[in-house]
């Protein structure tokens, strides 16, 4: 009997020894778990804010194409204004020559 007792007393020990590793073992998942939906969180938000950025670089380049373009239109409204000014200066020579 004594044998038996001994027998019964260790696979109790290691019964109880498994539950308290189970018990570890499933606070630990938790915290894990608890872990991946924060970092899914966060790559989420980061996703967000990359998309945002990218809408704004696009924005700026579109702002920036738009602006060298009405820099050029100010710049040949210039040499326009300057040619008539040239052709005035000439239709007005050819006047004081007649």
């Amino acid at each position: 009997m004594a044998q038996e007792e001994k027998v019964l007393t260790t696979f109790q020990t290691r019964v109880r020894q498994l539950i308290l590793r189970f018990q570890e073992l499933k606070k630990e998942n938790a915290g894990l778990c608890a872990k991946v939906e924060e970092n899914e969180k966060r790559i989420k938000k980061l996703e967000e804010k990359l998309t945002q950025k990218e809408r704004d670089y696009q924005s700026l380049k579109m702002a920036r194409m738009m602006e060298i373009t009405d820099g050029d239109l100010e710049g040949a409204k210039e040499r326009v204004a300057k040619l008539i000014r040239d052709v005035n200066k000439c239709i007005d020579v050819l006047k004081d020559d007649k």
